[in-house]
């Protein structure tokens, strides 16, 4: 699977660019958001990808930060939400106010988006709201926030301590206070012996 694409922004549209890595164009379907964040024409990029394949089908989204991705990721688990819809939302909403509206269940936050209606809304937040602190949610959300850093150590964290029994949002907590202590590189096996203390204390 393609993770990422380093390269020259070689086209953009409305919601697509095209990244010229090594002389191959690939096409990715991004945020209005992402597409702002790339720079200009012929200017060097990185993009986070998520590839997407259906029945006939095969398409490549595109994302300026690792958190976006996992938003996407996240919000297109909810049924009612493919690919455009969390789109939408994210070029509608940073990553931290997706975040905040879903642990504060503010489903007319996330009803701001081209084409979410209150019912899907709704719906949104309430099966996101226990896993919004074990996503990253960006710089914007205060530094009171329990936010996990970006990155797979800290969601298999959340994951681990989830399996011990642990609510969403108790291991959530515990590992974002785990990554404040130990700082953003720290490995899974630390941040779940901190974490555990944590949640268990």
């Amino acid at each position: 699977m393609i993770a990422k694409l380093k390269g020259l922004l070689d086209e953009t549209g409305a919601d697509w660019a095209v990244i010229d890595v090594g002389g191959v164009g690939y096409l990715v379907h991004c945020s209005s958001k992402t597409l702002a964040a790339l720079g200009g024409v012929g200017e060097g990029c990185t993009v986070y990808t998520d590839l997407q394949v259906s029945e006939n089908d095969m398409r490549l989204l595109g994302f300026a930060e690792a958190a976006e991705r996992d938003w996407f990721r996240l919000l297109t688990q909810v049924q009612g939400v493919g690919s455009k819809v969390a789109l939408a939302i994210l070029s509608a909403l940073s990553t931290g106010e997706v975040q905040a509206a879903c642990a504060k269940g503010d489903a007319a936050m996330i009803a701001r988006a081209n084409g979410v209606g209150p019912k899907l809304a709704g719906r949104i937040v309430n099966e996101l709201k226990d896993k919004a602190g074990a996503l990253p949610g960006g710089g914007d959300m205060g530094a009171g926030v329990a936010v996990a850093a970006a990155g797979g150590a800290s969601a298999d964290a959340v994951s681990a301590l989830e399996n011990l029994g642990f609510k969403p949002a108790v291991a959530a907590r515990a590992v974002a206070a785990a990554q404040g202590e130990l700082g953003e590189n720290a490995g899974e096996g630390d941040l779940i012996r901190v974490a555990l203390k944590r949640a268990a204390g």
